[in-house]
């Protein structure tokens, strides 16, 4: 496997094909943060697959901005800083990633500035020639406010975030393997 993943282009077009599209999905998540920060939703879903799975039960781009609508009405003020991006193709059409994050929330309800650390653990897929997030799973190490010093999974699942997440680092596979 190279470490752009198990799917290797076997001709100079599938190459290039492949070097353009990791170029395309690298953009997904800062457009991502930057929908999300500039509350520009519809560029927010746009970013996903048109049947994109919400929660359990629904699908689509409309279901997807009902709940990011709602979602993003919690905090008044967000700030996502997008950093390492490593991206793993599974075929021309279909890779996978993990995406780390740096967010910060303003909560006017609480008077906190709360910050964060994240992962995203994305699926990409090409439709119609455009790459999209098939799926986005959100794991968290801590989320404190400012003038908190954090603690592993401090502010985790506490209410606090719409977004339930996995508990990092414990949700990494090789975590528990490495410490047996």
């Amino acid at each position: 496997m190279s470490r752009l993943g198990t799917w290797q282009p076997s001709t100079v077009e599938e190459r290039l094909d492949r070097m353009e599209s990791l170029a395309a999905i690298k953009q997904l998540p800062p457009r991502y943060a930057l929908g999300l920060d500039s509350r520009d939703i519809d560029a927010l879903v746009a970013l996903f697959a048109p049947d994109v799975r919400v929660g359990r039960t629904e699908r689509g781009r409309d279901a997807l901005k009902a709940w990011f609508t709602d979602a993003m009405k919690r905090p008044r003020v967000t700030v996502h800083v997008v950093s390492n991006h490593v991206v793993d193709f599974h075929d021309a059409d279909h890779a996978s990633g993990v995406v780390y994050c740096h967010d910060e929330l303003e909560r006017p309800q609480t008077g906190e500035w709360q910050l964060g650390k994240l992962q995203y653990w994305d699926d990409y897929e090409r439709i119609d020639g455009e790459w999209c997030f098939a799926r986005r799973r959100f794991h968290r190490w801590y989320l404190v406010d400012a003038l908190e010093r954090p603690a592993a999974g401090a502010g985790v699942n506490d209410g606090s975030d719409p977004l339930p997440a996995g508990l990092l680092p414990e949700a990494f596979p090789t975590w528990e393997v490495f410490w047996r």
